[in-house]
């Protein structure tokens, strides 16, 4: 055992070195730092990984410790398994006595949180716990009866207003830990999904470099964010959420840029809060699963428990293939298959055409998108399939269907966007873009489309689909 008492960083969802009050935290203990991370295996976690996340996981891993090396020579310990045994294990053969880390709030997680917390503190070790990701704790903000929001706009003002803390400088220096700790590698924990190599292709690590991608786009998108953000066939977004899931970048970073954007450039202060509202609706997920943890298996309307959904696998496979017959769904399942993102008003379109006009469960595209986004966060997963199915707190109005026909033409009306995820439909004409079975026969042979082999035919009829559906929600609402 070491003599010398130290200090154990462990690492979950902070995988940066800028305002991390983690970091700043071990620095100021003046002890030698173990930094760990514990791929963590419970059988009975409801919301393991999805395989995106993994692979977004494994590169983060090797990109924190490429700038962990380079900045203050430090080594991560890599471990699987369930965390107690790992963590009291380090803490009882290298003599911590102090264990700091950024929280979590899945429910699921923030259980196994607390009884470590409360393991650690019986073996008279400091434990600390930090708000990394979040502009402000889920419990902290409450209406004026001292109670949770369940709508959004008045959550949005009182948030809008509320003081966020300031930002921390990266520590200058860590004490390094120089004993030894068995470690695992990332190649061993066997993160990369059978699709990693076209993911690889579409995003960048590493902590300088995401500031660079976030310089950018104060300089270049954010001036037409506003308007931008609505055509997923520019580059409008600031695509930022993966990285904002996994700790990479600060929201409290980006809160303090947008309000010293819009106190020196007045101009784009329309846009910088249209972003800024964005990170409020994440941070009002975060506060709905707090105060409902079962969001994710259950609406939060529970009248909506009763909705009787098709359990039509065929459908749903179609679905998660891209393979509607409807353009605009097909392209954004492609390229969320292809990239680990889906265009956000893409995701709207898709989710409301799954739940509404295939009458599947919001709780499949959940699974989906679970499974296959590089930003999949509980909270927003769940708050944003509840909203679109009309269950969920503050949600869309049950007779909200998206048109994906009129909205692709309004969204994507050259038709670029579909072109590029579909480019088996890209030689017809734009006024067939969106309706390939509507084309006249001529010029599908032109394009070289032959409907129902390399296209398929609309699934299910939407005019049809959407009545069915208002049926279906009016029999729960009376």
């Amino acid at each position: 055992m070491d003599t010398e008492k130290n200090c154990l960083v462990w690492i979950r969802q902070d995988f940066r070195l800028h305002d991390n009050p983690v970091l700043v935290a071990a620095m100021a203990t003046g002890k030698p730092v173990i930094m760990l991370f514990i791929l963590e295996e419970y059988q009975d976690n409801p919301w393991p990984l999805g395989a995106a996340s993994k692979w977004w996981l494994a590169q983060s891993l090797m990109s924190l410790q490429r700038d962990l090396t380079k900045e203050y020579g430090l080594k991560i310990i890599l471990r699987r398994g369930q965390a107690w045994p790992i963590i009291k294990d380090i803490c009882l053969r290298h003599n911590v006595r102090h264990v700091y880390w950024g929280r979590r709030y899945e429910p699921f997680l923030m259980k196994q949180d607390q009884n470590i917390k409360k393991y650690l503190k019986e073996m008279d070790v400091d434990v600390q716990s930090y708000n990394t990701t979040l502009l402000h704790e889920p419990w902290e903000i409450q209406n004026n009866q001292g109670q949770y929001f369940k709508i959004f706009t008045p959550y949005w003002k009182k948030i809008a207003a509320y003081p966020v803390g300031k930002i921390l400088q990266k520590p200058p220096s860590l004490k390094i830990f120089d004993g030894h700790i068995e470690s695992d590698e990332v190649k061993s924990f066997g993160l990369q999904p059978r699709w990693s190599d076209i993911l690889n292709d579409h995003w960048t690590f590493g902590e300088q470099m995401v500031q660079d991608l976030l310089l950018n786009f104060y300089q270049t998108f954010l001036q037409d964010y506003e308007n931008a953000r609505n055509f997923p066939d520019v580059a409008g977004t600031s695509r930022l959420s993966p990285y904002l899931h996994w700790g990479q970048i600060s929201v409290r970073q980006l809160w303090h840029d947008l309000e010293g954007i819009m106190m020196d450039q007045p101009e784009l202060t329309s846009s910088a809060n249209s972003f800024r509202r964005e990170l409020a609706w994440r941070e009002f997920n975060h506060h709905l699963l707090y105060h409902v943890p079962d969001l994710p298996e259950q609406p939060w309307r529970l009248e909506f428990a009763n909705i009787s959904w098709s359990s039509d696998i065929n459908l749903l496979k179609r679905w998660q293939k891209g393979r509607t017959g409807y353009p605009i769904i097909d392209a954004g399942l492609r390229e969320l298959w292809h990239t680990g993102w889906m265009h956000n008003r893409v995701r709207m379109i898709v989710a409301s055409f799954l739940v509404k006009n295939l009458r599947l469960s919001w709780i499949e595209g959940q699974r989906w998108f679970w499974d296959t986004l590089v930003d999949a966060d509980l909270a927003q997963n769940a708050g944003n399939w509840q909203w679109v199915a009309g269950c969920g707190a503050d949600a869309a109005p049950y007779f909200r269907i998206f048109n994906p026909t009129i909205q692709a033409k309004k969204f994507d009306p050259y038709g670029n966007y579909i072109r590029r995820w579909l480019p088996e439909l890209a030689g017809l004409p734009t006024p067939y873009i969106f309706e390939p079975h509507l084309a006249k026969s001529l010029d599908l042979e032109s394009a070289g489309v032959v409907l129902g082999q390399n296209y398929p035919y609309p699934v299910v009829d939407w005019i049809d689909s959407r009545q069915a559906a208002l049926q279906a929600y009016k029999s729960i609402k009376n």
